[in-house]
């Protein structure tokens, strides 16, 4: 039988901290949960791997590194909401809920988010919502936010999502086509959005955020 808690110290330690992930808030959040919970049981063992972890209806968990950089990229404060786009069985707006004041979990498919209700409350993270809907038109009911994690990878990201931040806020994401796709961090300021590159990275693909194919003449 798996020790899960060493596992999970040894990925902090050997994937987290060594990708210069220094933020002492969200260290502790991935040390305090635990990721085997969000895992489909037969794959639990494998939840602390440096890998995406796939879940049900071909989604899957972001890999704890690039989760981890695209959270310290976010610069997220204790008072701040955010909202989680694609969040499958809750694992990244878990991590998220030790660091914000509130979270708003997207998801639709309706099985992954019964699944993430029931590990979220579980977990007792009474911060955090649930709401199901299409992943592409993020969840106005309460925007805006302060910061948007787009939990998987998107072709493109759409001016809708931009335009559910604050002024001044924040979305972060894998953005572009495998294997060229790119951590980037995007920030509204007076209605307008600037993009800065963060890392390279990969991440299991989100459905509704293909990029449109070109007009060939």
């Amino acid at each position: 039988m798996i020790d899960f808690a060493a596992a999970r110290r040894m990925m902090v330690d050997c994937q987290v901290r060594t990708s210069d992930v220094t933020d002492l808030r969200l260290i502790a959040a991935m040390l305090a949960v635990p990721r085997e919970r969000f895992a489909p049981k037969a794959s639990a063992e494998l939840a602390y791997l440096d890998a995406d972890l796939p879940v049900e209806a071909g989604r899957g968990l972001i890999k704890p590194m690039v989760l981890a950089k695209l959270l310290q990229a976010a610069e997220i404060a204790e008072t701040e909401r955010v909202l989680v786009v694609g969040c499958a069985t809750g694992y990244s707006a878990a991590v998220i809920a030790h660091l914000a004041g509130s979270v708003v979990a997207l998801e639709q498919d309706p099985a992954l988010a019964q699944r993430a209700r029931d590990n979220l409350q579980a977990l007792g993270a009474s911060n955090t919502t649930v709401v199901s809907g299409p992943l592409v038109g993020g969840w106005s009911g309460a925007a805006p936010y302060e910061v948007i994690l787009l939990d998987g990878a998107a072709e493109e990201v759409p001016q809708g999502l931009l335009r559910q931040l604050k002024d001044g806020g924040r979305l972060v994401g894998v953005v572009g086509r495998a294997p060229l796709s790119k951590a980037m961090l995007f920030r509204s300021t007076g209605g307008e959005s600037s993009s800065r590159l963060v890392f390279d990275a990969t991440a299991t693909a989100l459905p509704g955020f293909a990029k449109p194919p070109a007009f060939v003449f």
